[in-house]
Order: structure tokens, then C-alpha cells, then sequence
């Protein structure tokens, strides 16, 4: 790449705005000499966060829409041209961008990438994919949400894009994919489910079978590959038990005055706890299958969230995440056609 790695940066969307998103992009330029970003929301709010904290690599963009949490895609798509969640994208399609981020609306972000970049060549659906703590490592897992009615073909491109995104970010050239069930055994699941596995089965990728729910958070596996509606009711589970687990250790350390001594001994060993399942040191979702890279934030992330997904974009931009999963897609496609 001739120039810099150029990252656009919705700074109107989620639900803080320019107050999180100025502060996270200063923060990746500090850690990256080599990096350009684009904020691009309303030019008056974003230099008022700005002040006197400038950058050369640090370009702003006016966009006069901004796209509200609670819009339709629909609405979003069709009346928010000028929306600073429209421009990012718009900046990859171009090229004058090469990925970019958004906290915004996560459905009109969907619909607004998929109309704007289209899908890779045998793509036909994006899926939304992340990181999830576990034991020794972290799994990632799709589809989270942008496909909650999915077919077995569909649930094999979700494996090899998905196969194709962990190699790209751990090294790792043969990582585990594990198809969601609900249970090991080949009798159980229904029939996508089924037929799912047998494509994976006749595949070259590292297929291992099924995996339950438990396994996410193994070593077991390193890639989990379900549904939409699955994949979100699981996602969102975790981060409530997470929630709970924190909630009754910090009820059952400030009980009485032994416990909270007990807590103060403790203070080490929680803050590492803590820090393993901090949702913000997994922020950022990848929109994968796109002709371009698309990373989703948490609407509400603070400023330390918001550069990790920032983080995320550069990696797979340094990779060349979207021609890895074409050149894959092709050798799959191909072997089967053989096969």
C-alpha cells in the first residue's frame, strides 16, 4: 500500500458521540505513526472536542445526517445519504478509506455496508463476528445477529469466512471451526444443522463437529458458527451472567468488615478477573463477507472500547482480510465443484 492505512471514523454515531470517539482516535494515532484517520460527523461538534489537540493525520469530515440508534435500516438507508454512518462507508467504497468504524445502528449499519460494498463473490450473506473470552485464548463466533433465518449453505460461507478472519488475526493457518448444537452426537440437531455439517464434513477446513454451548468458552475450539438468533441470545447471555457473577462478588466483599478486609486481600486476583472479562477489551465486531471492512463498536463504548475496535480495523486492513476470504471462498468452491 502506497500510503498510509486510512481509517474512517463515525463520530456521530453511538451513544456518545464526538466525546468518545475524538479522545480514542488521538489515542490510536499516539500508538500508530504510520496510521490516517477520517472523523466524519458534524464538523462543529467533533472541533469543539478537538480544541487544540490537533493532528496532521487526523482529517474532518462534515456529514450533515446522523443516523439514530433507534432508526429503521430502511429509513436510514433511503433518507440518510449525507448520515455520518453513510460517508464512512461511502470513504471504503471509494478507496479513499480502507475500513472503517462505526457505534452506530447496528441493523442500518448492515444494510447501509451491504448496499454501498456488496457481498464478496459467493457471499450471500454478511455475518457479524467478534471475540469472546475463554479459557487460554478467546473463540469467535457468527453470526451475531445480522442473519436470524439461515440455511446449511449459508452457515458453510459463515465457517469459511470465519475460519479465514481467525487465521488473519491469530496466525494460526488451521484454526478449529465447531458448528453450534445441541449436542455432540450426530443424531442431534435439526435438519440445517445436519445438513450444515455435512458440507463442513466434505470441506478442507479444520472442521471438529459439533459443539455445545460450554465449548465456547473452552479451549475447545477456536471458531463457533451458528445462526443470527442463536449467536445473540448466546452473546447476550454471557455478558448477563457476566454481569451477575461481578454483582454478587462485589455484594459478598462489602458484607461486613471481615469481608471487605477479605476484599482488600483480594483486590489483586479481582482486578485480573475483572480485567479478563472487561466487554470494552472485546469491543469491535467485524461485518464480514463485504467488499470492504466494516467493524461495529458497542453503541455505549467509552473511549478505551472504541480504539480496540479501531485496532481491529487496522489488523485486518494490514491483512487484507476481504481478498483472504475471496481467495478461500474460491479454493472451497472449487474443491467442491470437484469433489
Amino acid at each position: 500500500m502506497n500510503r498510509p492505512v486510512t481509517i474512517a471514523l463515525d463520530a456521530s454515531g453511538g451513544d456518545f458521540g464526538p466525546s468518545v470517539v475524538v479522545p480514542a482516535a488521538l489515542d490510536v494515532l499516539r500508538k500508530h505513526a504510520d496510521i490516517q484517520l477520517i472523523l466524519v460527523g458534524d464538523e462543529t461538534a467533533i472541533c469543539g472536542e478537538l480544541g487544540e489537540r490537533r493532528d496532521a493525520r487526523l482529517q474532518v469530515r462534515h456529514a450533515t445526517q446522523r443516523v439514530e440508534m433507534n432508526e429503521s435500516p430502511a429509513q436510514a438507508l433511503r433518507k440518510k445519504k449525507d448520515s455520518s454512518m453513510r460517508v464512512v462507508i461511502d470513504l471504503v467504497k471509494s478507496g479513499d478509506a480502507d475500513a472503517c468504524v462505526s457505534a452506530g445502528n447496528t441493523g442500518a449499519l448492515m444494510a447501509t455496508a451491504r448496499y454501498v460494498l456488496k457481498t464478496l463473490p459467493g457471499i450471500d450473506r454478511p455475518a457479524i463476528v467478534t471475540r469472546i473470552p475463554a479459557i487460554d485464548g478467546h473463540t469467535h463466533m457468527l453470526d451475531l445477529g445480522a442473519n436470524v433465518d439461515c440455511t446449511a449453505e449459508h452457515l458453510y460461507q459463515f465457517a469459511v469466512m470465519g475460519s479465514e478472519l481467525v487465521a488473519v488475526v491469530t496466525g494460526d493457518p488451521r484454526p478449529r471451526v465447531g458448528l453450534l448444537n445441541i449436542g455432540e452426537e450426530d443424531i442431534k440437531g435439526n435438519e440445517k444443522v445436519k445438513e450444515a455439517g455435512q458440507l463442513l464434513e466434505s470441506s478442507d477446513l479444520n472442521y471438529i463437529g459439533y459443539v455445545e454451548g460450554d465449548d465456547i468458552y473452552t479451549d475447545a475450539v477456536d471458531v463457533v458458527v451458528t445462526d443470527g438468533f442463536v449467536g445473540n441470545v448466546s452473546l447476550k447471555t454471557s455478558e448477563g451472567v457476566a454481569k451477575m457473577i461481578t454483582h454478587y462478588l462485589r455484594e459478598s466483599f462489602s458484607r461486613n468488615a471481615l469481608t471487605r478486609i477479605v476484599g482488600l486481600i483480594a483486590k489483586p486476583v479481582l482486578r485480573r478477573f475483572r480485567g479478563l472479562f472487561d466487554p470494552r477489551r472485546y469491543n469491535g465486531a467485524t461485518l464480514v463477507g463485504l467488499q470492504g471492512i466494516v467493524i461495529k463498536s458497542h453503541g455505549s463504548a467509552d473511549v478505551f472500547a472504541f480504539a480496540n475496535a479501531v485496532e481491529i480495523g487496522i489488523v485486518e486492513v494490514a491483512k487484507d482480510l476481504p481478498k483472504r476470504i475471496h481467495k478461500r471462498l474460491e479454493q472451497q468452491f472449487l474443491a467442491r465443484k470437484t469433489a
